[in-house]
């Protein structure tokens, strides 16, 4: 492990997920949500967020957190856009799956996710969920920083048959501050690294969230990242222990790393649309790959060829379901609207 985390010293980007907790996210809320419980099956654990359960789904959007999270840092933002989309268009009916990837959340307690742990077995458990479940393909997947190179992997995967014939591909891609090339090792301050040192540092039972708070503080880090990372651990009898396998979260930290998607970006599957969101004040975006990015977003295409978009999303970090909920809602919501309709 610790040869591991020096071979990325010098990583660029901070790929962790807050909490969203209770938040500006409930702005917009206009009828109760309902979230069912936690499901687990063979292979991810994940949640449901749909407005009226008794209805039949009109359409599924899969939410996919980044390193270290889980489905619930993203449950008050999607119970808002689940809400906004259908004030938009009351005949809509989304569900929301949010899942656990492995090794994070629920789901680093199942058994049966063997290695490599990368960008793309994350990718194909989600196939598996839709297979087990025998629920229809995703037709949105929302993907924040790692989770969001798990989306596109998902969709490249989906166009290359990987999955099966009868797969069939997402309409859209939201990828959240997530640079799809191999993430820039150059000026970084390697807050990733020394987030996953001091925990690969420390016992595998711990005496308390606030010890694991306090002790974060006295390494220096800031108190925003050390309440979240307390927020990712579960009680165990008289102590607690981390809601993630640690060392299988560095392995897709490193794939995180090393995977590029700008193929797909440059040749996408006919009637895909990737939409990518660069949050105004993150600090991983090298100015080649915007540049790249803009030239994609401006191409010119047949209407039923898949397409690229960019937005920008103003006053946010790399956090944007944090830094600005409401921003992040009304960018996706009417996008979200012309992704689906026919």
């Amino acid at each position: 492990m610790a040869a591991s985390l020096r071979a990325s010293s010098s990583l660029r980007s901070r790929l962790l997920s807050p909490s969203s907790g209770c938040s500006p996210c409930r702005l917009l809320l206009s009828s109760p949500v309902h979230s069912d419980a936690p499901h687990q099956t063979e292979t991810l654990a994940f949640d449901e967020i749909q407005l009226s359960p008794e209805k039949p789904a009109t359409a599924t959007a899969f939410v996919l957190h980044g390193l270290l999270g889980s489905g619930r840092n993203w449950r008050s933002f999607s119970r808002t856009l689940a809400s906004e989309l259908q004030n938009r268009s009351p005949s809509d009916e989304w569900r929301m799956v949010l899942v656990d990837l492995r090794n994070h959340g629920r789901s680093a307690g199942i058994k049966g996710f063997d290695p490599p742990h990368n960008m793309s077995t994350a990718a194909k458990d989600l196939a598996d969920l839709v297979k087990a479940r025998g629920w229809p393909w995703p037709d949105v997947v929302v993907g924040h920083s790692m989770g969001g190179k798990v989306a596109l992997d998902f969709a490249e995967s989906c166009s290359r048959g990987v999955y099966g014939e009868a797969a069939v591909l997402p309409k859209q891609l939201w990828v959240l501050d997530s640079v799809p090339g191999q993430v820039v090792t150059d000026n970084s301050d390697g807050e990733v690294e020394r987030v996953l040192q001091t925990l690969a540092s420390l016992p595998s039972s711990l005496p308390s969230r606030k010890w694991v708070v306090d002790h974060m503080l006295s390494l220096g880090f800031s108190k925003s990242l050390s309440e979240w990372i307390g927020s990712n651990l579960k009680k165990d009898n008289d102590h607690v222990t981390w809601a993630f396998d640690l060392q299988a979260a560095i392995d897709m930290f490193n794939s995180y790393r090393e995977r590029s998607y700008w193929e797909l970006l440059e040749h996408p599957p006919n009637d895909l649309e990737i939409s990518m969101v660069q949050a105004e004040r993150s600090d991983r975006w090298d100015p080649d790959d915007v540049e790249r990015l803009k030239a994609l977003a401006k191409r010119e295409s047949k209407p039923d060829a898949g397409k690229v978009s960019l937005h920008v999303l103003p006053n946010s970090g790399h956090w944007v379901h944090v830094d600005n909920p409401k921003g992040l809602l009304e960018i996706m919501a009417p996008n979200f609207l012309s992704a689906v309709k026919n």
